[in-house]
């Protein structure tokens, strides 16, 4: 089995599924919205699953699964500057800007639940 499943906490499914689809090129696997959805894109399904979902169950002291956080899913890029452009135009939330480092350059976004994800491009590799 090559794919790979993540679930993220969402405060909406509806917008959430909207997001994945218009932004990213997710498809829609199935929806019992307001509870819980699956996108798909290649071997990644996100499972999106709101405060009425199984998963958003309080946990036995107390605690409630929510959105945000640090863990995120992780997206390559071709031309972060132009990604970043066509998100902002859309009107998407970023964390920070565009940063560089030995590896490439990163930034994370939003989605509408305050999820992060990360746009990573990649340092260009000498060609000799």
């Amino acid at each position: 089995m090559t794919t790979v499943n993540v679930r993220y906490m969402v405060d909406d499914v509806d917008a959430a599924i909207d997001f994945y689809t218009s932004h990213f090129g997710f498809t829609l696997i199935s929806s019992a919205a307001p509870a819980f959805a699956d996108v798909e894109r290649g071997d990644l399904r996100l499972l999106l699953s709101g405060p009425k979902s199984s998963a958003g169950r309080p946990m036995p002291d107390g605690s409630q699964p929510v959105p945000g956080g640090w863990n995120r899913i992780h997206f390559v890029v071709e031309d972060i500057a132009a990604e970043v452009e066509r998100l902002r135009a859309a009107g998407v939330r970023f964390r920070n800007e565009i940063i560089t480092g030995p590896g490439g350059s990163q930034i994370l976004l939003e989605d509408p639940a305050g999820n992060p994800i990360e746009l990573f491009q990649p340092r260009a590799r000498d060609r000799g």
